[in-house]
C-alpha cells in the first residue's frame, strides 16, 4: 500500500490535469493574453489557455512558456537555442497571482467552441502534457508560447477555423514588430539589433505576426468558426481580468543614441588633438578595436555556432569584425607592420559597406550605430593617411 501511494505521489504532477478533467462534460475554454513586463524576457507579453470544468468546479491554465532553470548548462543551452521549453499546468488563481504581483494586466477571450471541439481540445492538452510530449525546442518567432496555442486550435478546428485576415494589412517586418515592444528598453533594443541578422528584415505574414501575444489576441478576435452550423465568431466574449494604470515610459540620457554620439564627438576631438600634436593615441585604438573585435566574434558565434535561425546573415559583421582583434594586437607592438596599413583600408571599406547595406535595405541596423561607423571611418582614415608621417613616432 505504501509503495503504491509513493508511486502515486511521484506521478501526481503529471496526472493532475487528467484527474480533474477525466469526468468533466462541460468545459469553457479561454485565451488569456498578458501585458508586457519591465524585463526583456517579459517585454513581449504572454499567452496561455484557460480551461474551466464547470461540472467539477475546477479551473486550470495551460502554459507553453515555461522552462526549467535547473537544466544543466542552462545559459549555454539558452544561447545556442538547445534549451527546451515545456507545457506546464497551474491553477487559474496561482497564474493570476504572479501577474497581479508584477502589475501586469490580463485579458480573457472566452471561446465559442461546441462541446465536441472543447472535449478534443482538452484531450489534446492532456496528451501534450505527458512527460514524453511536454517539452519542445523554443523558437522566438516560429515556435513559442503564442504560436503553440495557435497551432493547437488549428489542429483541433482544422478547416472550421477561418482567421478572417485583413484584406490590406499593414506591412511590418519581424524587426519592426520587435521594435514596438523593446522601445522602452533602449539597450535591449540595441543588443537585439546587434545580434539578429538580415533574415528578420522581411515582412511578416498575418499568421506569422501571431508570435506576439497581442497580435494573436487580435487574430482570435477576428477569427470565425465555419462549417459548424451558422458561422460564428471564435470569441464569444471579452473580459478584463487584471488592469493597471498605464506605465509612463521616458527615455533617460543613458541610452545608445546619446551615449554613442557623445563618444563619437569625444573621438573627433581626440583625433583633432592627435593630428595637431602628431600623436596617434594608440592606447585608444587598441581598446576600441579590441571591443569591436569581440563584438564581431560574438556575431560569428551566433551566426555559425548556434541553432538560432534569426542570427544568420548578420551584416553588423561589416563594422564589428573579428579581425579587429588582430589589428588591436598589431597596434600593441612597438612598430607597425606593412600589412596593418592594408588592413586599415579594408576596415574602412567594410564600414562604408555597412552603410551601403543599410541604404539599400539589405539589413536594418540600429540607428545608434551611425556614430560608431563614423568613429571607425575617422580612425581608420586617420591612421591610414598618416601612416608614413606617424610611423616613426609610433613608439609613444
Amino acid at each position: 500500500m505504501r509503495s503504491q501511494l509513493k508511486k502515486l505521489l511521484l506521478i501526481y504532477p503529471f496526472i493532475y490535469p487528467f484527474i480533474f478533467l477525466a469526468n468533466a462534460q462541460d468545459y469553457q475554454v479561454s485565451l488569456l493574453t498578458c501585458d508586457p513586463g519591465d524585463q526583456l524576457y517579459s517585454a513581449f507579453g504572454h499567452s496561455a489557455i484557460r480551461v474551466v470544468d464547470r461540472v467539477n468546479n475546477q479551473d486550470l491554465v495551460f502554459n507553453y512558456g515555461t522552462f526549467d532553470f535547473n537544466t544543466p548548462f542552462f545559459y549555454v543551452k539558452f544561447t545556442q537555442r538547445t534549451l527546451d521549453y515545456m507545457l506546464s499546468v497551474s491553477t487559474y488563481e496561482r497564474f493570476l497571482y504572479e501577474y497581479n504581483y508584477f502589475n501586469r494586466g490580463v485579458r480573457e477571450q472566452e471561446l465559442d467552441l461546441n462541446p465536441e471541439q472543447a472535449r478534443q481540445l482538452v484531450q489534446f492538452l492532456q496528451i501534450n502534457y505527458l512527460p514524453e510530449n511536454k517539452f519542445y525546442r523554443y523558437d522566438f518567432f516560429y515556435d513559442n508560447c503564442a504560436t503553440r496555442i495557435r497551432d493547437v486550435f488549428e489542429s483541433i478546428l482544422g478547416k472550421n477555423l477561418d482567421w478572417n485576415e485583413e484584406v490590406n494589412p499593414q506591412q511590418k517586418t519581424f524587426r519592426n514588430l520587435i521594435d514596438e515592444y523593446v522601445y522602452p528598453l533602449p539597450w535591449a533594443d540595441f543588443g537585439i539589433d546587434l545580434a539578429l541578422g538580415a533574415v528578420i528584415d522581411v515582412n511578416a505574414k498575418e499568421r506569422e505576426k501571431q508570435f506576439l501575444p497581442d497580435y494573436m489576441e487580435a487574430a482570435f478576435g477576428r477569427a470565425i468558426i465555419v462549417g459548424d452550423g451558422p458561422n460564428r465568431p471564435l470569441v464569444k466574449s471579452n473580459h478584463i481580468v487584471l488592469e493597471f494604470p498605464e506605465k509612463k515610459t521616458s527615455m533617460d540620457l543613458f541610452n545608445p543614441h546619446f551615449v554613442w554620439w557623445i563618444f563619437a564627438i569625444g573621438v573627433m576631438i581626440l583625433t583633432l588633438i592627435g593630428f595637431k600634436k602628431k600623436r596617434i593615441f594608440k592606447g585608444f585604438d587598441i581598446a576600441f578595436f579590441t571591443v569591436f573585435g569581440l563584438l564581431g566574434l560574438l556575431i560569428v558565434l551566433l551566426w555559425f555556432f548556434t541553432f538560432h535561425s534569426q542570427t544568420k546573415y548578420n551584416w553588423n559583421i561589416l563594422w564589428a569584425f573579428p579581425g579587429h582583434l588582430v589589428l588591436a594586437f598589431a597596434l600593441f607592438k612597438d612598430s607597425m607592420k606593412p600589412w596593418v596599413r592594408k588592413y586599415l583600408l579594408f576596415a574602412l571599406i567594410m564600414a562604408n559597406l555597412a552603410l551601403v547595406f543599410w541604404i539599400f535595405g539589405w539589413q536594418s541596423f540600429h540607428p545608434s550605430i551611425v556614430p560608431l561607423l563614423l568613429v571607425i571611418i575617422l580612425r581608420t582614415n586617420f591612421l591610414y593617411y598618416n601612416w608614413e608621417k606617424f610611423r616613426s613616432l609610433y613608439k609613444e
